[in-house]
């Protein structure tokens, strides 16, 4: 009488659960990257720039003058919304990052809002009341441009670009 074996499977030293844990790992790992890859590139850029951004603040605001903007200052520590810096001339050294952060304080008649640099490529949506958007860019030519209100025409400020 022969007796017939039953052929055993070979156990692998790495089981499947290992392999699906480290191919998700590799996929979130490789997803991140991505997502720091692409948001690290300014808009009117090609290639990522990691190095710190200006962060410069822009509130959209109506008052009794009417709608204007106003700049929102960090440099010194302190948040505070002076009302007098209507419509703000920004300057800014050549090569800079500029993390640009605008926001749409109109409460007063809760219009649309948003801000336009032609020369920058930069163009926000329309925003909604308290709705922010930022948007980086680098400031790569010297000069002094225009930035504007499509929405309302008499909202505009300049930006200068320091050597």
């Amino acid at each position: 009488m022969v007796k017939k074996q039953k052929n055993k499977a070979k156990s692998s030293p790495i089981s499947k659960g290992t392999i699906i844990t480290v191919a998700i790992m590799v996929a979130l790992v490789a997803g991140g990257v991505y997502y720091i890859w692409t948001n690290s590139v300014p808009i009117n850029s090609t290639t990522p720039n990691f190095s710190p951004a200006s962060n410069i603040y822009i509130l959209a605001i109506h008052n009794a003058d009417g709608y204007s903007y106003d700049e929102q200052s960090t440099k010194t520590g302190k948040k505070s919304l002076s009302g007098t810096n209507t419509n703000p001339v920004i300057h800014v050294p050549k090569g800079t990052l500029i993390a640009l952060h605008v926001i749409n304080e109109d409460k007063d008649t809760g219009s649309d809002q948003d801000l336009n640099i032609d020369a920058f490529n930069v163009h926000t949506k329309h925003l909604k009341y308290f709705e922010a958007q930022t948007i980086n860019f680098v400031a790569n030519k010297e000069g002094t441009y225009p930035y504007y209100s499509t929405i309302h025409p008499e909202m505009k400020g300049t930006i200068t670009v320091d050597p």
